[in-house]
């Protein structure tokens, strides 16, 4: 398998139903500009072996890097641990380094059992929340013997007993649990327009050394003052800005286009892959390299 010390440029999310078409244009320009690729663990842990042999293809010739669905870390119940245990098996397997999950929950219990209610609900944002979801995050890291990055979720109704903003809450979270950042451009537009706040001074807010990679992605206008992180449009236009001014700020940093619903063909998909990578080669400079997220960031 490839050296995946480090991630940089452009990626792409990998759907079963593109694993055909990219094979099929490997060493074209068409793809040219996919650095790296992303999976979710819970889709391909125990999938069989011919998605095991898809993956084995994929792992000889890109970079990997895993983003979860169902950790739940501000869930009630305790941490899935064996999942847990299966999860370092795979990344090892693979030789990934970066595991990301959601800082939401996603799970319930009911009289001693738990239930997955299949979406990413907001943990309220308060100080004993800080301390409970930082906890489960050291937990997870230790258990995998690496660091991981938080993603911060969007969300559509806030909880009242919440005590912070968002980005006050995100940033508490990063500190006291040690860990890195998988910047969401997209879900940070998406909550600026349901909770009404300035996504710019969000973004400002944003601690640059704990970023990972970040995601872009499309939305669903709902309502005016309503919109769904769905990652079944296209991308538009205010949140490719956004993107611009987070690489001004932070310079240049991995991106990767999530795709998952509505999934046109792959020459259509890579107009945004392109358009990321475009945007990256025309950011300001801040060094003589390109950042990338390396592998000594990752060690717990």
């Amino acid at each position: 398998m490839m050296n995946r010390s480090h991630i940089h440029g452009a990626g792409l999310g990998l759907k079963r139903e593109l694993i055909p078409q990219i094979q099929s244009h490997h060493n074209q320009t068409l793809i040219s500009n996919i650095q790296f690729v992303e999976i979710a663990p819970e889709n391909w842990i125990d999938a069989g072996s011919k998605a095991s042999k898809q993956l084995d293809w994929f792992a000889a010739r890109y970079p990997i890097v895993c983003h979860g669905l169902c950790l739940s870390l501000g869930g009630i119940s305790p941490l899935n641990t064996d999942f847990l245990q299966l999860v370092k098996q795979f990344l090892n397997r693979y030789n990934i380094d970066i595991y990301t999950e959601h800082l939401s929950y996603c799970t319930d219990a009911y009289q001693g059992k738990q239930g997955y209610l299949y979406d990413l609900l907001p943990i309220p944002f308060t100080e004993e929340a800080v301390h409970y979801v930082a906890q489960r995050i050291r937990q997870t890291q230790d258990l995998l013997g690496r660091r991981i990055g938080i993603e911060n979720a969007s969300y559509y109704a806030a909880a009242p007993i919440s005590e912070m903003s968002e980005l006050t809450f995100l940033n508490a979270v990063l500190s006291e649990a040690d860990c890195m950042l998988h910047l969401d451009i997209n879900n940070i537009y998406v909550n600026s327009i349901n909770f009404n706040f300035d996504p710019l001074a969000f973004l400002r807010g944003i601690p640059q050394e704990r970023i990972i990679y970040s995601h872009i992605a499309g939305h669903y206008q709902q309502s005016p003052d309503l919109l769904i992180d769905t990652h079944g449009e296209d991308v538009i236009d205010p949140v490719w800005a956004l993107l611009k001014d987070a690489y001004d700020l932070f310079g240049v940093f991995p991106t990767l286009l999530e795709r998952d619903n509505n999934i046109p063909a792959l020459d259509t998909l890579m107009q945004e892959v392109d358009k990321i990578a475009d945007l990256q080669r025309q950011a300001i400079p801040r060094s003589s390299k390109p950042n990338t997220t390396t592998l000594t960031s990752l060690i717990v």
